[in-house]
């Protein structure tokens, strides 16, 4: 399913990835309006989320560019305005209308309801989901020549657990960092990202029903300021996400059940 803001792919699964980010494009008023080159918008995009995420689970990929509306900020946050919004980025040639941030804001609260319409189906199918939230992260930001960034510091797997029930969930975290950890990946929780609204949003709409993980892939898979991809270290990152979604669904299989019925009182709860 898809509807130009949010591409859906139902395959009916207990695991769900979402790439708030890969999207790339803007609506015409605002495609004139942005002074940004547009290698500078991908740069702050996530390109290839949408890639690790389509493997045979269900999927929630958006197609607008967060320079449009940044799905994984706060709504009253979430069209940015000026450089201090995006990274110190002029971006608008002329200041946003009312009327361009209302349109902007009709596409997030769109997105939301079509994310909590597949979240909603696939509770009440299965009880527990976990939902990985798919993103990447520049490591390189001082040019093209610079060194990479502090390894110490920055991760190959970030995994943003801010707002994860610890308790509740620490099988499901140690299963998707275990897996990663094995093949030979720097995964850690919290060091770079914690989580923004998105995965917030999910964990605490859905307590003790669903888990969203805030998964940032440090961009050494392509050359952040080219845009060029490794292919291969592309295709190993997503070989193991396969991998950890299989172990998260066993995980999820072994914990004990829970009544259907959430779709009720998650909309009792607005």
């Amino acid at each position: 399913m898809e509807n130009g803001i949010a591409k859906v792919t139902d395959l009916g699964t207990p695991v769900i990835a979402v790439a708030l980010h890969a999207g790339s494009y803007l609506r015409d008023e605002l495609q004139e309006n942005c002074i940004l080159e547009p290698e500078q918008r991908r740069r702050e995009e996530d390109p290839h989320t949408d890639y690790l995420g389509d493997m045979g689970v269900t999927t929630i990929v958006a197609s607008r560019s967060r320079f449009e509306v940044d799905l994984n900020r706060h709504r009253k946050n979430a069209v940015y305005s000026g450089p201090e919004d995006a990274w110190g980025l002029m971006i608008w040639g002329q200041p946003l209308t009312e009327s361009m941030i209302e349109e902007s804001m009709k596409v997030y609260d769109e997105f939301y309801r079509v994310a909590e319409n597949v979240l909603d189906a696939a509770i009440e199918k299965h009880g527990r989901i976990v939902v990985l939230d798919l993103h990447s992260y520049n490591h390189r930001r001082g040019g093209i020549l610079a060194p990479p960034a502090n390894p110490t510091e920055n991760p190959d797997v970030n995994v943003g657990t801010r707002s994860v029930d610890s308790a509740r969930w620490a099988s499901v975290v140690s299963a998707f960092n275990r897996t990663f950890a094995d093949a030979g990946f720097d995964v850690r929780e919290n060091v770079k990202f914690k989580g923004g609204h998105f995965p917030t949003w999910v964990n605490e709409r859905y307590p003790g029903r669903a888990c969203a993980l805030a998964i940032e892939f440090k961009k050494s898979f392509m050359d952040e300021w080219t845009g060029k991809v490794d292919m291969h270290q592309l295709e190993r990152r997503k070989e193991v996400l396969i991998q950890a979604s299989r172990a998260i669904e066993n995980t999820l299989a072994l914990m004990e059940p829970v009544n259907s019925g959430i779709k009720e009182r998650a909309r009792s709860a607005k």
